[in-house]
């Protein structure tokens, strides 16, 4: 009888929907496989890692440390689909040498986050001549659009990176925008530098003919995530010339609270004859300046720089972090510092840039930038290992 029973409950629980024996909570394990101390790590976990929990709306995944501490995630839409469905949810932890942590995931209440959560952000600024801005709790940048280019005051053309150096960890792009005085360091920071017609920080063009070609100003941007923990956003590139060949990209920017370097990844599309290929090769910037400290260090990935603000506002470090087999060359031209990298056969680079300011954080002198260049680097090679488990 009792053999019985256990075959009919057997035979009930295997006829039920998968979402009625859904696991309660999953187990991370994280681990640091450098021997270096690593903060403000973000952790990625996808929806399939996600699915035992039966959960689909991944604005409702909760994520608690071996302490019991909770955690702040952010779902993430990563392919922008038509829906805008979100499909990885992210968290932050720091991590000593060589150390393994766990987290527990839980299923609660949709996430609504307070101002003071929020250590990233990013917009589309129509009121300033059609601006992109985006910042986290460390940096700030800004670029160019299509309203720009006409402007009769002061037409530019450029698809350059600026930079806006703030010294709080708050978020600052829409009180500047509001009070329009960001020349000015008012205490939170401020504009001091000039990009122009340079790359600017990490800026990029395509090599070809011994020289550089770069795009005009974006054309169309779009938003696929926004804080508190990463913003992520693409920007649109009309068709420029390279060399007798017309070329478009599709620039995508993510930047994680806690860092000073945004990733970025542009995927360029040459307009060819049919069964024309050709090879593409970037060129990434920093903008020359005549007081720069510049070090290569091309089996780890990146070039550096160290120098002086424009309005002696202070020092600052500018770095550009990339894969050392698709290295070509270190080169510049009249306005730039460049880094030349191989595109892939679809004609995508993708690589890390960003800056400090001595008066705002921990890096205070070269020797501390290029500390934090070269573990950042190292920490793009080898990324927090993950893995889940259910219970």
């Amino acid at each position: 009888m009792n053999n019985l029973r256990r075959i009919f409950v057997a035979a009930l629980l295997a006829a039920l929907p998968a979402g009625s024996y859904a696991a309660s909570t999953l187990t991370v394990t994280a681990v640091n496989h450098l021997q270096l101390a690593r903060e403000n790590q973000t952790l990625e976990l996808s929806a399939k890692d996600l699915a035992p929990l039966g959960e689909k709306d991944l604005a409702k995944i909760h994520v608690t440390d071996a302490a019991g501490n909770a955690l702040v995630c952010q779902a993430v839409d990563t392919d922008y689909d038509a829906y805008h469905t979100p499909d990885i949810v992210i968290f932050q932890s720091n991590f000593a040498p060589g150390e393994t942590k766990t987290f527990t995931v839980t299923v609660g209440a949709k996430w609504e986050y307070t101002k003071d959560q929020y250590k990233a952000f990013g917009r589309f600024a129509r009121e300033r001549f059609d601006d992109f801005a985006w910042e986290n709790d460390r940096i700030a940048h800004r670029t160019y659009g299509k309203g720009l280019e006409t402007w009769e005051g002061e037409p530019l053309s450029s698809s350059t990176i600026d930079i806006w150096s703030k010294r709080t960890p708050g978020m600052v792009i829409n009180d500047w925008y509001m009070l329009d005085n960001y020349h000015h360091d008012m205490g939170t920071g401020f504009d001091d530098y000039s990009a122009g017609t340079t790359r600017g920080d990490g800026g990029i063009g395509l090599w070809s003919g011994d020289r550089l070609w770069v795009s005009r100003n974006f054309a169309d941007s779009r938003v696929l995530a926004n804080g508190p923990i990463r913003v992520v956003f693409e920007l649109v590139y009309e068709p420029f010339e390279v060399n007798g060949i017309s070329v478009s990209e599709v620039k995508r920017v993510s930047l994680d609270a806690g860092q000073n370097l945004d990733h970025y990844l542009s995927t360029f599309k040459p307009y060819t004859r049919p069964g024309h290929e050709v090879a593409l090769t970037a060129g990434i910037g920093l903008k020359k300046v005549p007081s720069e400290q510049k070090e290569l260090n091309a089996d780890h990935g990146w070039f550096l720089k160290w120098e002086e603000m424009e309005q002696k506002g202070g020092m600052q470090g500018l770095a550009i972090i990339f894969d050392p087999k698709i290295f070509v060359k270190q080169t510049e031209d009249k306005l730039n510092q460049l880094v030349l990298t191989k595109t892939t056969e679809t004609y995508t680079v993708s690589y890390w840039a960003g800056f400090c300011w001595d008066k705002f954080g921990s890096v205070k002198d070269p020797d501390a930038w290029k500390k934090y260049v070269d573990e950042f680097a190292q920490g793009t090679q080898s990324p927090i290992e993950i893995s889940v488990s259910a219970k």
